[in-house]
């Protein structure tokens, strides 16, 4: 299993494959995750009914897949694309929402988003991925429990390459590191040393 491409959105900036997608003064203007999309000239309307962390895995996922406006995953089949994200807050952001609109009326446009894995779905929506499907709930990013689902996937399940890795934001924080992975040899195999190397950049 190899890498083909990652990206780390955080507090400190926005890295794809080591290279800052912004630069420092226009990163300070990103306050909101609809402030990224704005300023990368997305066209994707259904961004905007997302939950927080919806948006900003989403947003992951747009910078990670695309390539000078080719989709890097244009020779896998669709159904052999598998997706598989932990995270840590999850959905308690849209959870806290949607327990005050029960004070009146409870609110169908946030249940919807109260459960973590719908960031998959949202992902796989945009991308049409038809793979496996797996979203873990940890403390904290683990390369260990990482290397282990893809592995299994790519290996056992019959899948061809995923789109993993770690998505948690939470009021004003955001962690995003996702990675692509395929049976196709790159210069940085997917190795949990690796994996913790690249999310600690």
């Amino acid at each position: 299993m190899y890498i083909k491409s990652w990206i780390h959105i955080n507090d400190d900036g926005v890295l794809k494959n080591g290279n800052s997608v912004l630069s420092e003064v226009e990163f300070a203007k990103i306050a909101e995750p609809q402030d990224l999309y704005r300023k990368l000239s997305y066209s994707y309307m259904k961004f905007f009914k997302m939950d927080l962390l919806c948006k900003w895995a989403w947003l992951g996922a747009e910078l990670l897949l695309q390539d000078d406006g080719n989709a890097i995953y244009e020779n896998v089949p669709i159904d052999k694309a598998a997706v598989t994200i932990g995270t840590k807050h999850g959905c308690l952001d849209v959870d806290k929402k949607y327990e005050d609109s029960r004070a009146d009326i409870p609110s169908p446009a946030l249940f919807v988003y109260t459960l973590p894995n719908i960031m998959l779905g949202e992902i796989c929506i945009r991308h049409g991925f038809k793979g496996e499907q797996l979203c873990t709930v940890s403390e904290g990013f683990d390369a260990e429990e990482l290397n282990f689902w893809v592995d299994d996937l790519l290996t056992s399940k019959g899948m061809e390459a995923c789109l993993c890795g770690w998505a948690d934001a939470y009021e004003d924080k955001k962690d995003i590191c996702l990675f692509w992975v395929t049976k196709q040899e790159t210069n940085t195999p997917f190795t949990k040393q690796n994996i913790t190397s690249i999310y600690n950049s």
